[in-house]
């Protein structure tokens, strides 16, 4: 199959909470990092390379610390790294950068 750019859909609020909810009672550390924010910036210059159809976000460990790095995929879904392409990460999680409480973050 190929990418297009129409993959992913929206989910309803409850489904989002419940997945977190399960995400948080099979890590319940009390220093566990639930979140990251990736600005809107960082996010566009990855979306205009050339081929990109969307962001593709690994997980990954720095020493002990969770991270997410996200890279483009072009249509044929190969990741673009090599080269001028961008691979995104140093944002910043949450907690402590969580925001107002609310059901995904509390």
């Amino acid at each position: 199959m190929a990418f297009n750019g129409s993959e992913g859909s929206a989910i309803d609020i409850s489904k989002a909470q419940e997945w977190n909810g399960n995400y948080r009672a099979a890590h319940p550390q009390p220093n566990e990092v639930y979140s990251y924010f990736f600005g809107c910036d960082i996010l566009q210059k990855i979306l205009k390379q050339p081929g990109c159809m969307g962001i593709r976000i690994y997980y990954g460990l720095d020493g002990s610390v969770s991270k997410l790095v996200a890279v483009g995929a072009n249509t044929d879904e190969d990741d673009q790294i090599y080269g001028t392409f961008i691979v995104a990460d140093d944002v910043p999680s949450g907690p402590p950068r969580s925001g107002v409480s609310n059901v995904l973050n509390s």
